[in-house]
């Protein structure tokens, strides 16, 4: 709850929300923004009733924005939602915001008050008309269908709330969190709410010049400052999801070695996981749970498909594959993520059928670390020679090692290593996929290193020994791939 000079109904509403009744636990943070009015005291007195109610003080005026940062950095539930300090919105109606949040329906759930809700009260015309345009620009933006962005009610999960990149300070959070929202490609769902609004008299406080503001950040959010998140692994991803026409290159490498019973280890979002539908067996397996829930969402009801939050590296977590047999290992762009590479690659071939196979694709040329690779958690480039050892002292026989998109090394060298950049965005994977013709003419010429390394060990078939793979490769070798 943001608050600014709202005495004359402080109380009130903080008494409201307290006193509901939802199927989870409940707590308010109050921000005071600098209020000169008394609202303090009547927060610190609140506060001592109950000890739900969490006040933070602010010594000057940030802004709506500014109070509701500090908000989400001080809350520790799973859901969050902004109530308003005046009494426009109904916290009797919290709860059917978050219902469908709590079914599992919705990732973020907006309280629409244009949307058939049962009471409103009548109030200014060229509000709404500016509400309904700037909702609509938004769409526009975003391709989805809000009918009001411009509400206070907006119920978002914590884990999603706290990982969206959010600056605005004003009034411009609400089409700046639409925005980032439909960025991050979640489930977003409208609930009708009723709505009070007030009169300026009343204690309004938003005016036309936060309209024009408005029209500002949705320009910026929109088409100029795309970083949706802090979660770079899932930024980077996102990007590369939409590249499809280089996903499926990509999956041309490999798919020739490609079995039946297939074990995706580190499947992100599943970008690579669409290319292998249709087979007997396809478990994907990844150890950040927003992953394991987002890849379950888009593949969970096909027959034969799997997903497990697994650790890569810890034989224990693999005892939820018992029983499940697997002829082929893909691991595309993971293994340069983990500290121990060569414990899982001993867990990759103890989880193979006889003759089975694993694919691993890594970035290579520890020369080319630069800070992108940093941003995203790698821990290492890999030289051929590192990678085939270790997969050898593993207990694989190398079937192939292929060296794979040379196009790409000469933007990630001038974008890291000349420029300096920390990131690459959704734009950059866009303009990658239009030159994928000339990428995939270079490829064929060896003018310059390759960006990634394709190896694929074969474990050796029933009978054969396998190698017990316990010495450790020395110090200097594990650590040459990190600048």
């Amino acid at each position: 709850m943001p608050v600014y000079n709202e005495r004359m109904t402080l109380e009130t509403i903080v008494r409201r929300v307290m006193s509901i009744s939802l199927p989870i636990g409940l707590e308010l943070v109050c921000v005071d923004d600098g209020s000169r009015d008394g609202s303090r005291d009547i927060l610190t007195a609140l506060a001592k009733e109950d000890p739900r109610i969490k006040v933070i003080f602010h010594e000057r005026n940030t802004g709506k924005g500014g109070a509701i940062h500090t908000a989400i950095a001080n809350m520790s539930g799973d859901i969050a939602i902004v109530q308003d300090a005046d009494l426009e919105y109904d916290p009797n109606e919290i709860g059917r915001l978050i219902a469908p949040i709590l079914n599992g329906t919705a990732d973020a759930v907006f309280g629409s008050r244009f949307a058939g809700s049962e009471c409103r009260r009548v109030l200014y015309y060229w509000h709404s008309v500016g509400n309904k345009l700037l909702t609509w620009l938004t769409n526009v933006i975003c391709d989805l269908n809000y009918t009001d962005m411009e509400t206070c009610y907006k119920a978002v999960r914590a884990d999603i709330l706290k990982q969206t990149r959010l600056v605005q300070k004003d009034f411009g959070l609400e089409p700046e969190l639409a925005i980032r929202l439909s960025q991050w490609g979640i489930r977003i769902y409208e609930v009708p709410i009723s709505y009070v609004g007030r009169t300026y008299q009343e204690g309004k406080k938003i005016t036309w010049k936060d309209g024009v503001r408005a029209l500002y950040v949705i320009a910026r959010t929109g088409f100029f400052d795309k970083r949706f998140t802090t979660h770079d692994g899932y930024y980077v991803l996102k990007g590369i999801d939409k590249s499809q026409a280089f996903n499926k290159w990509m999956y041309e490498q490999i798919s020739r070695h490609v079995g039946r019973a297939v074990l995706e280890c580190g499947c992100g979002i599943g970008t690579l996981t669409a290319h292998m539908l249709g087979r007997d067996r396809l478990i994907c397996a990844d150890i950040d749970p927003f992953y394991v829930e987002i890849v379950h969402r888009r593949f969970g009801h096909l027959k034969g498909f799997g997903v497990k939050r697994l650790d890569l590296t810890d034989k224990e977590s693999y005892k939820q594959l018992s029983g499940m047999a697997f002829d082929t290992i893909v691991c595309m762009n993971v293994l340069e993520h983990l500290e121990d590479d060569e414990e899982a690659l001993r867990c990759f071939i103890e989880s193979l059928n006889p003759a089975g196979k694993a694919i691993v694709l890594v970035p290579q040329h520890p020369w080319l670390y630069t800070p992108i690779d940093k941003s995203v958690g790698h821990h290492r480039r890999y030289t051929v020679e590192q990678l085939t050892e270790r997969m050898s002292k593993a207990g694989f026989e190398i079937a192939e090692v292929r060296q794979f998109n040379r196009f790409a090394s000469l933007g990630w060298f001038v974008r890291g290593k000349l420029l300096g950049k920390a990131h690459i965005g959704p734009g950059s994977m866009a303009f990658y996929d239009m030159l994928l013709p000339l990428a995939k003419v270079i490829e064929a010429l060896p003018i310059w290193p390759a960006m990634s390394l394709i190896v694929v060990g074969q474990k050796p078939a029933a009978g054969k020994p396998v190698p017990a793979g316990e010495d450790k490769i020395s110090d200097h070798a594990s650590s040459s791939g990190v600048s």
